[in-house]
């Protein structure tokens, strides 16, 4: 055979090793906490996976990072929320098993809030259904168990013993970790451009770095979720949420042992004041001080370009909700902070296979600011999704029936 022969010959072995490198089971779009849970199930299961991300693993871009996230079971939006959480808890716990490491801190959970409003009916609601423990505190001011705090005499106090909070960007990084060690390829500061489904059957992704093929596609995009299911983008509103981390007077009374964590209806301000006491940084790192912001639709961006400086007004309004709830919370300002939220127009998750693809392509989006303590089950779900084509977790009030 001649050298000609020969180059073809290489050419051919070349393209036959590329297209091999390039060839994955699943393709996971977007490697936030969602995505790298995603990762982790699928490669645990002894499937090829890579998983894109544009910006490094974590980031602050988006939706899941700032040191501290709520989990509670007592859940107002929804009660059939309650059976995705006690398996959430669950794969929480395995993965603190797998990696020694604490990942789920039990406060407590304060709401605070007028009977009627919605928040509180709808912590009684899933409590009683799923029988969360939930204890009434005591209103009298000499008996008060959290004297830190200040709410209107016709405000009602209810204390979830068993929730917490979790550490997402530690998580993602656990769960990034773990998938890679279980054989999974993730890519960092990569960008995808566009996917499309093959002819016969899976996808093809095109990113700013290479093109990639696999039997499935999953999207766990975030705020970028629209760019890549046009035909969700209109039920997804990216909004910008602002946090605050400020030194109290008196730190002690605020730190991470004396107070739970809180959720406090703001009858002056849409919306709900949150926040978690202050975090030891030699265990939690920063930033430093007592976290507050507000659970409620911000300024509607575009996660492209999204303005990160916070305003004077935008800081005053979280300074004056927790002087009026807090007293003595407040010294001075010391970390201003911007996240995203993706909202649904029912504040309800969408987990799915996307119409119109033959289960080729699975979607999780419009998290719709709550969505990170599902994570560690929202990555069983999508493996299940994406590998076996069903799952028996009861996600049927998220499909995308409603929308489409």
């Amino acid at each position: 055979m001649g050298k000609n022969s020969d180059c073809v010959v290489m050419d051919v072995q070349i393209k036959a090793s590329n297209a091999e490198h390039n060839s994955f089971d699943v393709i996971v779009l977007g490697v936030g906490s969602m995505g790298s849970a995603t990762c982790f199930h699928l490669a645990r299961r002894g499937l090829k996976v890579l998983g894109l991300e544009q910006f490094s693993i974590p980031h602050d871009q988006g939706s899941h990072a700032g040191q501290s996230r709520i989990i509670r079971k007592a859940y107002f939006e929804h009660p059939d929320y309650v059976p995705l959480l006690e398996r959430a808890y669950q794969n929480w716990q395995d993965l603190e098993k797998l990696t020694d490491t604490p990942l789920y801190h039990e406060t407590g959970l304060l709401y605070y809030g007028p009977p009627e409003d919605d928040m509180m009916q709808g912590v009684k609601l899933s409590a009683r259904t799923y029988d969360v423990p939930l204890e009434v505190l005591n209103q009298d001011p000499n008996q008060n168990k959290f004297p830190q705090i200040s709410v209107p005499d016709h405000y009602e106090g209810l204390l979830e013993p068993g929730a917490g909070f979790l550490p997402p960007e530690r998580a993602i990084l656990l769960y990034t970790d773990q998938a890679i060690k279980h054989g999974a390829v993730i890519k960092t500061q990569e960008k995808v451009l566009s996917w499309e489904k093959n002819p016969g059957g899976g996808v093809t992704v095109i990113s700013d770095k290479g093109t990639y093929h696999a039997a499935k596609l999953v999207i766990t995009a975030g705020p970028w979720a629209g760019h890549f299911i046009p035909q969700l983008k209109p039920k997804l509103q990216v909004t910008r949420q602002v946090l605050a981390w400020v030194i109290p007077k008196n730190p002690q009374p605020f730190e991470l042992g004396q107070l739970p964590c809180w959720m406090i209806v703001d009858e002056v301000n849409p919306g709900i004041l949150y926040g978690f006491p202050i975090m030891p940084v030699g265990q939690f790192n920063g930033p430093i001080g007592f976290k507050a912001g507000y659970h409620v639709p911000g300024q509607v961006s575009d996660p492209d370009r999204i303005d990160r400086e916070v305003s004077q007004e935008e800081e005053q309004k979280i300074i004056d909700a927790l002087l009026r709830f807090f007293p003595e919370s407040y010294q001075s300002t010391h970390v201003l902070k911007t996240c995203l939220y993706t909202y649904t127009p029912d504040e309800n998750f969408v987990i799915d296979f996307l119409p119109g693809f033959d289960q080729d392509v699975v979607i999780a989006a419009g998290f719709s600011g709550h969505g990170f303590k599902f994570a560690s089950v929202v990555g069983e779900i999508l493996a299940d999704l994406s590998a076996k084509g069903a799952t028996a977790l009861p996600i049927g009030f998220l499909n995308t029936s409603r929308f489409f």
